[in-house]
């Protein structure tokens, strides 16, 4: 677990599985798996299996031994939903937020239609808790079939992660999203983002009264080329924060 993180929509990470398997061209390029392919083989090291799906049950209490309330981005080394991941593991951690009421949980999938079917099992025709914030990553047209998955699900708060952001995504219907990330792709091999298909989303949000946050133009490095979009930043967050979340802030 790590207290602290460089990604700007968050306070901290929280990795009770590592590893994944590419699903779709957002996956092309992958940070965590650059980052842990670096450590294959290092003895003793967290990522001596480089980026094979790891779980990780050893970490699933950290958030509980966190006191202080933070916006934890659940699983930013791997995908909780990918098949490899057994429900009764998954349980497992949504047992731990649960308990953990006092932080806000971030879960980002590319597999939207198994988090649909896992929440539904697990809470029914009733709402998830609020503090457990769902989302799906989508980065291009092709993956628009995420967000009705998302629309589907029993979770009390969705969002989406546009990023990387690899084409224009045309017209978006947000009912029931609280919440939309919009990022350009970052190191070797970036593909790059075109100010129009930003300035799209951008205006549907506003339009559709949708909370809108501009994280990255991306490039080489994250921070290549800044954030400022329309000569401004954007660092909107649902209008829903934990009381306690909100006051640490």
């Amino acid at each position: 677990m790590a207290d602290g993180s460089a990604i700007e929509w968050t306070d901290a990470t929280w990795n009770p599985v590592t590893g994944c398997t590419k699903v779709s061209q957002g996956c092309d390029n992958c940070y965590a798996e650059r980052f842990s392919e670096r450590f294959r083989g290092v003895p003793d090291h967290p990522f001596s299996s480089g980026f094979d799906l790891t779980l990780r049950p050893e970490r699933i209490e950290q958030p509980l031994k966190w006191r202080r309330p933070r916006m934890i981005f659940v699983n930013s080394m791997s995908d909780l939903f990918q098949k490899g991941v057994p429900f009764q593991f998954v349980d497992r951690i949504f047992d731990a937020m649960e308990r953990a009421d006092w932080h806000i949980f971030q879960i980002l999938t590319k597999r939207s239609s198994l988090m649909r079917k896992y929440l539904i099992t697990r809470y029914g025709k009733a709402r998830g808790p609020r503090h457990i914030w769902c989302g799906v990553s989508i980065e291009d047209a092709q993956a628009k079939s995420r967000l009705a998955h998302l629309q589907n699900a029993p979770a009390s708060m969705r969002f989406l992660s546009l990023e990387p952001l690899l084409g224009p995504l045309g017209s978006l219907d947000l009912t029931g999203i609280d919440w939309v990330i919009v990022g350009g792709e970052s190191g070797p091999g970036a593909r790059p983002i075109q100010i129009e298909w930003v300035r799209q989303i951008r205006d549907q949000c506003l339009r559709q009264g949708v909370a809108f946050f501009f994280k990255q133009w991306g490039g080489a490095r994250p921070k290549t080329g800044g954030r400022a979009l329309d000569d401004r930043e954007w660092n909107e967050f649902p209008q829903y924060l934990a009381p306690q979340v909100a006051a640490a802030e």
